[in-house]
């Protein structure tokens, strides 16, 4: 199940007001639907105080505020939280790095406060720091609140997401797109303005699909490509053969995760892009992409409640036919098909 942050704070608030908090939560979701911003209100629930005094009144007597906007995760990092993120070159979390942020998890916290460990991103464990990390994950030290956070579950050891409690986060309300995303949104205002007409329009869109795609697809090809010649160029040197092989593996392998992730994502973006025309058909005043809120006000008039949910169930069942073994060009063709003919 998905959560707005609120919600899952409201959650997490209400079982460890009943002393029932887990000692292991994995935040799922982008960092604008408030991953961040929900591992920093669970250190401030957990450590912090719930109030604070502001300063003086006119009368001397002391103001108080109710925290405001939590902290930045690299704010809080201190005696009581560590972070733990990618090393900068190889862009992985070590299982020496992992060695040493457990190790200190096992230090003495004053009485009544957390030892808090956050992992982010969590997907960038190799297998032998996540392996590593197991340990640690199903016997915690006492007081101790391991935190997670993640884009990309999928890449997680089963082991680690049984041994987690999921919070799912969803995104509401206008939000910043990517590159391409706003590529493929522009592309939609131009050929959806006279509404969906055809099989030949949706074929262009799908066109349209799989160039944006196929872009980003080579951004991150070079990026990693790069990546692997920054390691060859700083261990090759003190490193075998068997160990160049296997980070030409990694990032063939990241490379390929990667492009699953965009290829979601864009997904994503049209089933949401139709959930804007839902909303503004049902009179609701939010949308999420503003940018071309005159387009999708134009089709709310022009298109029935109905039809919209097919098309987006239609985008859905593509989507989740991308994620088997389906022929992508295929699938491509005949979901765009049945989305925007």
């Amino acid at each position: 199940m998905a959560y707005t942050e609120e919600e899952a704070f409201n959650l997490i608030q209400s079982a460890f007001e009943k002393q029932r908090l887990g000692h292991a939560f994995l935040i799922i979701g982008e960092e604008e639907a408030g991953t961040h911003r929900l591992a920093s209100k669970m250190v401030d629930l957990v450590n912090g105080e719930p109030e604070q005094e502001a300063g003086l009144d006119l009368f001397g007597d002391a103001t108080v505020q109710v925290n405001g906007e939590p902290k930045p995760i690299d704010e809080l990092e201190g005696e009581l939280v560590r972070v733990l993120r990618p090393e900068k070159r190889s862009r992985i979390i070590s299982v020496q790095a992992m060695r040493q942020f457990e190790k200190s998890l096992y230090s003495v916290s004053p009485k009544g406060k957390w030892n808090i460990g956050i992992i982010e991103p969590a997907d960038r464990m190799n297998d032998q720091s996540a392996n590593a990390f197991l340990k640690t994950l199903e016997e915690p030290p006492k007081q101790t609140l391991l935190i997670l956070i993640t884009q990309q579950p999928e890449r997680l050891l089963p082991t680690i997401l049984s041994r987690c409690i999921n919070m799912h986060l969803v995104h509401t309300g206008p939000r910043t797109v990517s590159e391409s995303e706003s590529k493929l949104l522009q592309s939609i205002a131009g050929f959806c303005k006279n509404g969906f007409e055809s099989d030949v329009s949706a074929l262009k869109m799908k066109s349209i699909f799989a160039g944006v795609l196929a872009e980003r697809k080579a951004t991150i090809s070079k990026a990693n490509e790069q990546a692997l010649k920054d390691e060859e160029a700083l261990y090759a040197k003190s490193t075998d053969g068997n160990w160049l092989k296997d980070r030409q593996e990694f990032y063939k392998a990241q490379t390929e995760s990667e492009y699953l992730l965009e290829r979601t994502l864009l997904m994503d973006t049209l089933i949401s892009w139709f959930g804007d025309i839902v909303r503004q058909k049902s009179k609701f005043n939010y949308v999420e992409y503003t940018q071309i809120e005159t387009l999708t006000k134009k089709l709310a008039q022009t298109e029935e409640v109905d039809s919209l949910i097919l098309r987006m169930e239609a985008l859905e069942s593509l989507r989740d036919s991308l994620n088997t073994n389906a022929d992508e060009k295929l699938a491509l063709e005949v979901g765009f098909i049945k989305a925007f003919g």
